[in-house]
């Protein structure tokens, strides 16, 4: 049996590296070659919830064809989140929670996508269905994930299936989910280290809406005025990312994990579809949006829906 690579998306977020890690496992417990790898470095979050439980970090890779003929996705679909020779290998199973567009496939595959907060909500049903125990180690990373998705079970895309998944999975960690997915949280919003840079592009998915190449990125916070300080350079490096990749539009989310505000910075153009998705007008490049955290439910869907009007 040839081996098969699982990864998450580019710019990996903690569910993206842990749902890989926790897919791999399954599958080679049901008798499957598999190695989780991730398209990026661990960001900041992630790092702290690998050295909290003892984790080592999947290694990085940019393509996979010169290694396998297959691999396995999760936490995305979408060809321009993934690996850049996606196309040049069979994709056999996808576990998800996001949208599906610009997905297809040749073959059969194994598909499971539900509308819960985190991927790795999925995969401890998975667990359930095919009897095998989650390691102590594999539940604190996953139960770490589910709260980087729902920033502790406050955003909008939370179920009873991620409350049920969090409750379980602290058990089996042997951790305080509260307590321990603050201090989690906050370890991922030491920002003044960083450039604009580095920072727009840590948590950053690029979408297609009516034809446009719109990049929509992602800075929790716990302060909006640690960003905004340096609102120039922010401006100035999404520029250059525009230029640089292609993108026509660039929304930059500043989320606030504290309050569950965001207030989003929005370079390039068209910026109608923006204004028109959240019945609001720009002013210094700017929309404060009170309880939106989401991309996912918040914001991707409301500019879709306004490019395609």
């Amino acid at each position: 049996m040839s081996k098969q690579l699982i990864f998450g998306h580019q710019n990996p977020d903690t569910d993206a590296i842990v749902a890989a890690m926790a897919f791999s496992y399954l599958e080679n417990k049901l008798g499957k070659e598999t190695e989780a790898v991730a398209l990026g470095e661990p960001n900041d979050e992630t790092k702290f919830v690998l050295d909290h439980f003892n984790a080592k970090a999947p290694r990085v890779i940019t393509s996979a064809a010169a290694e396998v003929s297959q691999v396995m996705l999760v936490d995305h679909n979408e060809a321009q989140q993934s690996v850049a020779d996606i196309k040049d290998v069979q994709v056999v199973a996808v576990v998800d929670h996001h949208r599906i567009a610009n997905f297809e496939t040749a073959n059969p595959l194994f598909y499971r996508a539900e509308p819960v907060g985190c991927t790795s909500t999925i995969l401890t049903k998975l667990y359930h269905e095919n009897d095998v125990v989650i390691p102590k180690q594999l539940a604190g990373l996953m139960l770490s994930a589910i709260i980087s998705d729902t920033l502790l079970l406050k955003s909008p895309t939370t179920t009873d299936d991620d409350r049920q998944a969090v409750k379980e999975l602290a058990k089996l960690a042997g951790v305080d989910e509260n307590q321990y997915g603050l201090e989690m949280l906050r370890a991922g919003t030491n920002v003044d280290d960083k450039s604009a840079s580095e920072l727009i592009d840590a948590d950053a998915k690029s979408f297609t809406m009516a034809g446009k190449s719109v990049r929509v990125a992602q800075i929790n916070t716990v302060d909006v005025n640690d960003i905004y300080k340096r609102q120039a350079d922010f401006e100035a490096a999404i520029t250059a990312a525009n230029k640089a990749e292609g993108y026509d539009l660039f929304v930059l989310m500043v989320t606030n994990i504290l309050d569950s505000d965001s207030d989003v910075l929005v370079v390039g153009g068209p910026t109608a579809p923006v204004e028109q998705a959240f019945s609001a007008k720009l002013t210094n490049k700017r929309i404060a949006l009170p309880g939106v955290v989401s991309r996912k439910k918040q914001i991707v869907p409301q500019l879709t829906d306004a490019f395609n009007a």
